[in-house]
């Protein structure tokens, strides 16, 4: 059986593979630091996204207002003359009857 000679690691390569991983580490702080800039500048273009959306929402809220006080309304009329229209026909028949 052959044996492979254990390569050793000397101080001096110990400190070359550290450097090298630490500097490793703050290239990739550096890229996580802008990435999270980005994702914090798209957040504040969502949020006055979001505040456009919420003055339409407020808008077709007056909208639907109107609406609603047109179709109050409308029914209300309906019933006026559901109400005449009955009162004529209970008026006719009992005049007939007489």
């Amino acid at each position: 059986m052959v044996v492979m000679p254990r390569e050793r690691w000397t101080d001096e390569k110990l400190d070359m593979a550290f450097g090298r991983i630490d500097g490793d580490l703050r290239e990739l702080r550096v890229e996580m630091r802008k990435g999270f800039e980005r994702i914090d500048q798209r957040f504040e273009e969502m949020n006055k996204r979001f505040e456009q959306v919420d003055k339409r929402f407020e808008q077709a809220d007056k909208r639907f207002e109107r609406v609603e006080d047109r179709l109050d309304a409308m029914q209300r009329n309906m019933f006026i003359c559901f109400v005449t229209i009955n009162a004529t026909l209970l008026g006719g028949l009992i005049t007939t009857q007489l």
